[in-house]
């Protein structure tokens, strides 16, 4: 008989650390709010208006698919949003319909959320549900300065 090796076991938990990790570090950021640069927000006015992103409106744009059931929770979270706040229109985009527009916006996974100001500038995005009180916490100043 062969003693047991110790390469596999050791290979074996390596593999079940870094899998452990890459799960914590993804479920951290899955959905949260990220800034937008405004340089990198600017060139991408052209690109929300022809989705349907109107001046002046405080907007929340929403990457999905038919068959992501992560989208329907963010819809449930967008709408609710929306109705809560005053002066804030939800726009629902297929990625699929509009795989051109996902490119040059840099939506590389659904559900994705972009905010966007009056101005027509990104300011804030999620990959993933975004969480209720983030969003509410981030449209409060951008409702203020759209009625100002």
């Amino acid at each position: 008989m062969q003693p047991p090796r110790l390469t596999g076991v050791l290979v074996l938990v390596a593999v079940l650390a870094a899998a452990t990790v890459l799960g914590w570090w993804r479920r951290r950021r899955d959905g949260r709010l990220r800034a937008v640069s405004p340089a990198a927000a600017a060139p991408h006015r052209a690109a929300l208006a022809a989705l349907g992103v109107r001046p002046g409106v405080v907007t929340l744009v929403q990457f999905s698919a038919p068959v992501c059931a992560p989208c329907r929770a963010a819809r449930r979270v967008l709408e609710d949003v929306a109705g809560r706040v005053d002066g804030v229109a939800l726009l629902e985009v297929g990625a699929e319909e509009h795989l051109d527009r996902a490119r040059e916006l840099d939506v590389w996974r659904t559900p994705t959320v972009l905010l966007v100001d009056g101005d027509g500038r990104i300011v804030r995005r999620a990959a993933g549900v975004p969480d209720r009180a983030d969003l509410l916490a981030a449209l409060t100043p951008l409702t203020a300065e759209a009625r100002a």
